[in-house]
């Protein structure tokens, strides 16, 4: 049977912290080999990376990795022929049921053991705020309740849909489904409208949580790029007209990872396309609270027409308080209540209560949730010009990402040699579908400042032994044809 490939940037995901460890680094690296093995998630069969592209990737000498793959071949694992690569033995785990599982860093990096990498990867707040324990410690379960709500409970279903119509968007309780977190409302949303296949619209670069959803879903993206203004809409009405894709998902306010703020005029511009070409439009609001200026939150899209809105109290309030919500169309929320009741019935009950009190003095939060995050953009800005000036940052409007460019190098290379100076790093290539971005990295601003400033420190340690031998891997740049000479004055 003709082996089978894996792609590179995935294996590089898989392997995680493989360098975090003590020790030399081919042996590290033959540990983490074969506990993916071991593991069955590399297959009897899998092809690996030759030597020099493997190296390449992880930003170590090929001997590192010579050295590792000669270790599990000793061992069994590996079978490595001349001309035929190094594939996982046969004698390997035999394979079950394939089901896609996640390779996005971002959740990967969640499920290693806890040690003293510094996780700029993950952006979520540290700490819940003081009102969810108060919340918690006064929260009433009432007699006589089941407790299964698939739609979620009537308190907490008005209470979001009050937080709607306070910014202008009519809005009734049956409008509503309460989900464990944004995530699994977007998940449900793939599972009912996206067959294997289909298109979906996607920005790039976008929240890669919702990329590994669409992957497993097995659909064909259709990226659009964003820009500093956000997502291309003419690019977007493109699309929809040529591909007629099964949703369209966008991130229009504080832009997973680039923060940008998608304009009014846009976005009402995007809404009617979608709405004129029958293509539901998704918008992930979960980041809209997280406005830095004062005043008047951006409107909604749901504001211009119909759109299904996924929000959670994830960003704002903590991640470990598993509640989100779908907003749509009643016969939507209808079918997707069924369909949340076959996978667990409902969410949690007393998280859902406390959730209600929650948005029930929600203002003060939010307040002390970005003044948080305000200064922290602050802080690691200063600290990132004063370290690595090279570095490209520009400031965002709100959120809780930078959106940082290396001057040369690859994000991927230089997030390995950032874990073994202790600090994980998102490289952006995983979070765009267009394969752009391979310079960029996502840095969050939610950790104190010390630990930012750490953070930074390792990064700029990082830098210095990883920079020159980017810089000299980098093609130069092409010089620019002579002009002629009437108009080499004008442009001097």
């Amino acid at each position: 049977m003709k082996p089978i490939p894996l792609p590179l940037d995935e294996l590089v995901a898989r392997l995680g912290r493989w360098s975090a460890g003590r020790g030399p680094l081919y042996l590290l690296l033959a540990a983490r080999f074969r506990q993916l093995i071991d593991e069955g998630v590399l297959v009897p069969g899998a092809l690996l990376p030759p030597d020099r592209r493997l190296a390449g990737a992880l930003a170590v000498g090929r001997t590192t990795v010579v050295a590792a793959y000669d270790t599990l071949r000793q061992e069994g694992r590996l079978v490595r022929r001349q001309g035929s690569g190094t594939r996982v033995a046969s004698a390997a785990l035999p394979p079950g049921p394939r089901v896609r599982e996640t390779s996005n860093p971002l959740f990967l990096h969640l499920l290693e053991a806890p040690d003293d990498v510094i996780l700029m990867s993950c952006a979520a707040p540290l700490d819940p705020p003081p009102e969810l324990a108060e919340a918690y410690r006064t929260v009433t379960l009432p007699p006589g309740d089941l407790g299964y709500h698939p739609a979620g409970l009537p308190v907490l279903r008005e209470a979001v849909a009050e937080r709607y119509r306070a910014r202008g968007v009519p809005t009734g309780p049956e409008q509503v489904l309460v989900t464990t977190g944004a995530q699994q409302g977007l998940s449900l949303l793939v599972r009912m409208l996206v067959a294997p296949g289909d298109g979906v619209l996607v920005e790039a670069p976008t929240y890669p949580g919702a990329l590994d959803l669409f992957r497993e879903a097995a659909a064909v993206l259709h990226p659009v790029a964003v820009g500093p203004d956000g997502v291309d809409v003419a690019g977007a009405v493109a699309v929809m007209e040529r591909h007629r894709p099964a949703f369209a998902y966008v991130v229009p306010r504080f832009q997973n990872p680039t923060g940008s703020l998608l304009p009014p005029l846009a976005g009402r511009r995007l809404v009617e396309a979608a709405n004129g070409l029958g293509v539901p439009l998704v918008d992930d609001e979960v980041l809209t609270d997280l406005a830095f200026a004062p005043g008047t939150p951006p409107p909604s899209l749901s504001s211009y027409g119909e759109v299904i809105g996924v929000g959670s109290l994830s960003k704002v309030v903590w991640g470990g308080l598993r509640i989100g919500w779908v907003r749509g169309p009643a016969p939507l929320i209808a079918r997707l209540a069924r369909l949340k009741a076959i996978h667990d019935l409902g969410s949690d009950v007393p998280a859902q209560r406390v959730a209600a009190q929650m948005l029930g003095g929600f203002a003060p939060i939010v307040a002390a949730r970005v003044r948080a995050l305000r200064a922290g953009h602050d802080h690691l800005r200063a600290e990132l010009a004063r370290l690595l000036p090279s570095w490209s940052c520009p400031p965002a409007e709100g959120g809780q990402t930078l959106w940082v460019r290396l001057p040369h190098g690859d994000g991927v290379a230089f997030a390995q040699v950032a874990l073994r100076h202790g600090v994980a790093v998102l490289p952006g290539v995983t979070m765009d579908a267009l394969g752009g971005s391979t310079r960029r990295l996502r840095l969050h601003f939610l950790l104190p400042p010390d630990v930012l400033s750490e953070a930074v420190g390792r990064l700029a340690r990082a830098w210095s032994e990883y920079a020159p031998h980017a810089a000299a891997a980098d093609p130069p740049s092409p010089r620019p044809a002579a002009l002629p000479a009437a108009l080499h004055a004008i442009v001097v």
